[in-house]
């Protein structure tokens, strides 16, 4: 079905669906770089570089959601009230998580600095990830089937879809 504002051909609920895909393949990259011994040498600051550009990008999709399609969603059908507030409630929670999670790789980095105090253990970081991971999987999908129909049926396109549905393309760890 066609965005009326748009003239998208595809459905707004399957490109969402994607994003969240992306998402999740982005956070599974950055677990299974986490993974395996560390080497003495290893390069913490890249793993500060991976989590921050991670964490940026779900901001940046949750922001977007929250400032631009579920407001327009409210405009259009404030019928969905009480899901767009679980909704954002859900990324109060997520957003707690990504603060730790910076937090932690900002330890990390610090720590991989000559003379200075260790840093976060990865594990930790694994670990929060790891919550993050099983938060996200349920809030994707509890989305999807809350405002799917109401995404097909045409939402308003006043600017919100790029931050939603587009991150651009996630920096690869070397190996």
């Amino acid at each position: 079905m066609a965005s009326p504002s748009t003239g998208r051909t595809a459905a707004l609920s399957l490109e969402l669906s994607r994003a969240h895909q992306d998402l999740r393949r982005r956070l599974a990259d950055l677990r299974t770089n986490l993974g395996g011994p560390r080497r003495p040498d290893a390069d913490d600051g890249r793993l500060l570089t991976h989590c921050l550009a991670f964490c940026t990008a779900l901001t940046n999709h949750h922001q977007g959601e929250d400032t631009g399609l579920f407001a327009q969603l409210l405009r259009e059908r404030p019928d969905l009230a009480p899901t767009i507030a679980k909704l954002v409630e859900d990324h109060g929670f997520i957003t707690h998580i990504l603060t730790r999670v910076r937090d932690l790789a900002d330890q990390a980095a610090a720590g991989a600095v000559p003379g200075a105090a260790p840093g976060a253990d990865p594990e930790a970081i694994g670990r929060e990830l790891d919550g993050l991971a099983a938060i996200m999987d349920s809030h994707f999908a509890y989305e999807e089937r809350a405002i799917g129909a109401a995404l097909d049926a045409g939402v308003s396109d006043d600017g919100w879809s790029e931050p939603v549905l587009r991150f651009g393309t996630p920096s690869s760890p070397a190996p």
